[in-house]
């Protein structure tokens, strides 16, 4: 306690009062994340807002003095508790970092600070007829630096891609204070390690990632959305396949289970068609003159494919309507429970069917209820599942259920996250997918880039 009151002195010498927060009530206010842990193990010592590099610097010098944790938040919207203060120490909040310091149309890139909305930079860039792809869910609220330490991708990652393909550079804050430049403002790079895809997804476990080059593209002409509707989810499935295999490349091709359309139905109602098994949500894009072209191919192999009914936007009231649907899944279940809980589980294509029905198995073996969304052109699903954690026995339940998804999804071959990242509450799970030697070299790797490991400790494994 001693030595906390000494660093949070020395804190206040530094920066301003409105920068930080030492109370209890303020402290305890940041001990939580999205993924809504059951118990507060604890509290951060201190919150600092930080707003400029320098000022990081001087925080991660003095955290090495006290060997203190120091742990990084966006928004807190990750829901794998990768921003939780398990060991309290400093919580450094990016929300004053949020300057857009460059965009350049000639070329196609734009600078940012880390604590920089991404739904803001995408307003930005649309202005000058640029695009930046990656959209995850919470993408009004979510930061960049925060998309950058858990990879995040969003439905449009079938096409375009996930944060890691649009990171040029970066300036990270490395556990010593120095500053290290991953990369260059170029599109293309072969000049040494690719430090980039060692940093992105790295959940705050290396460096802290103060400012982000990211590469942008023109953006598309037009848009159009589907939401096609199947009697079984194999014939969902199928349908995705089938549309690859004419060529045909659509932005995004996401999934919700007759759960997930029921619920979502029930509470922001969007006329979805509650009495189908499971749907399609299948986004086109690119050229005004492509769209008709596109749209009839995909009728046809909807058709081919047994969609029992085919909903198609007009306009751009109707796009939102069926967008606004997709991305309310999660609150609607929100709304069946006090608590919810999502995954993040990823197999190939030919495996979906199994991990989808599969998941629904272990849900009723254990009397769960359970709305499954997911990219389904990538092999993602998102297990939605309402819990009451003061019900005790829910929780046991639930978390027997958690591991058995794990086990499946081990065994089809996939992956514990596609998107989401591992943080705390996956990380005793980890050696289901990732072989012994893997984790060992990247236990070396965190060693030699945090020796004392104080940047986020005891995160991913």
């Amino acid at each position: 306690m001693l030595m906390n009151n000494k660093l949070i002195s020395e804190l206040k010498k530094n920066f301003s009062k409105s920068n930080i927060l030492d109370t209890l009530e303020e402290r305890y206010a940041y001990a939580q994340d999205a993924s809504n842990s059951r118990e507060i193990v604890n509290i951060p010592d201190v919150v600092v807002f930080v707003e400029n590099i320098e000022q990081i610097q001087s925080v991660v010098k003095l955290a090495n003095k006290y060997k203190m944790p120091v742990v990084c938040r966006g928004a807190g919207t990750n829901v794998v508790g990768a921003c939780r203060c398990e060991h309290g120490g400093i919580l450094l909040n990016f929300s004053k970092m949020n300057k857009i310091l460059e965009i350049n149309p000639e070329s196609m890139t734009a600078t940012v600070e880390a604590g920089v909305i991404l739904g803001d930079l995408q307003k930005e860039v649309d202005k000058l007829g640029l695009y930046y792809p990656p959209d995850p869910s919470n993408l009004a609220v979510s930061t960049i630096g925060g998309s950058v330490a858990q990879n995040s991708g969003g439905a449009k990652s079938f096409k375009y891609g996930t944060t890691k393909d649009y990171v040029l550079d970066m300036k990270i804050v490395m556990a010593d204070g120095s500053i290290l430049k991953t990369g260059a403002n170029t599109i293309k790079n072969s000049t040494g390690y690719n430090l980039n895809a060692l940093f992105v997804g790295s959940e705050g476990t290396l460096g802290i990632v103060a400012e982000v080059t990211l590469k942008l593209i023109p953006k598309p002409e037009a848009k159009k959305v589907f939401m096609a509707y199947f009697d079984t989810v194999k014939e969902a499935v199928w349908a995705v396949n089938a549309l690859i295999e004419q060529r045909i490349y659509p932005a995004t091709i996401d999934f919700m289970d007759k759960n997930a359309i029921r619920t979502v139905e029930k509470f922001y109602p969007a006329n979805l068609l509650t009495d189908k098994e499971a749907a399609l949500v299948i986004e086109i894009d690119g050229f005004e003159c492509s769209l008709g072209y596109q749209e009839k191919i995909i009728s046809g192999v909807l058709d081919i494919c047994k969609a029992s009914a085919i909903q198609v936007s007009h306009n751009d009231e109707e796009y939102e309507k069926i967008w606004k649907a997709r991305r309310s899944s999660m609150g609607a279940c929100a709304q069946l429970k006090p608590n919810v809980t999502t995954d993040d589980v990823i197999v190939s294509r030919e495996k979906l069917p199994d991990l989808v029905l599969g998941i629904r198995e272990i849900c009723a073996k254990y009397n769960l209820e359970v709305c499954m969304v997911g990219h389904v052109g990538d092999g993602s699903i998102h297990p939605q599942i309402p819990i009451d954690y003061n019900d005790e026995d829910e929780y046991l339940r639930y978390k027997k259920a958690k591991e058995e998804i794990y086990d499946l999804t081990a065994r089809l071959g996939g992956i514990l996250s596609g998107e989401h990242g591992i943080g705390s509450d996956k990380r005793d799970y980890i050696g289901k997918v990732i072989n012994p030697v893997s984790l060992d070299y990247m236990r070396k790797i965190k060693k030699i880039f945090d020796p004392d490991n104080i940047l986020n400790p005891y995160k991913v494994f």
